[in-house]
């Protein structure tokens, strides 16, 4: 079982950056592949991108692709999402998730096992 807490959101103004961490804690989280979703305001939560469990590939939404990068660092447990030329229609509530042992180009489709509490990112401008 793995518990997830994400840390890194905020305001930031149109074309700037942010970085959100994914801390989690329980037991083997390398047999787990890690994804980011997000929740705009009124909407639904949708896949943002994620990282296979062996670090091996990644994933990303099309709105996304190019300006956001998931990483992992099995060592101390967590993943990260960096998001770059941040947009007005990237403010959402952002949550990670832990899917067991899924090749990257599938968690679109899976359900997690895990999430995070989500952070708010709001972007302005």
């Amino acid at each position: 079982q793995l518990q997830l807490a994400e840390s890194g959101g905020g305001s930031v103004e149109a074309g700037n950056s942010l970085r959100l961490s994914c801390k989690a804690s329980g037991r083997h989280f390398r047999n787990y592949s890690m994804s980011w979703f997000r929740q705009p305001p009124g909407k639904e939560r949708v896949f943002v991108g994620g990282i296979g469990w062996n670090g091996a590939g990644t994933a990303y939404s099309a709105s996304v692709k190019g300006r956001f990068t998931v990483s992992r660092d099995i060592t101390n447990n967590s993943a990260f999402l960096q998001m770059d030329g941040l947009r007005p229609d990237d403010t959402a509530v952002y949550y990670c998730a832990a899917t067991p042992m899924a090749s990257a180009e599938t968690l679109e489709q899976l359900t997690p096992s895990y999430w995070g509490q989500g952070t708010q990112v709001t972007v302005s401008g």
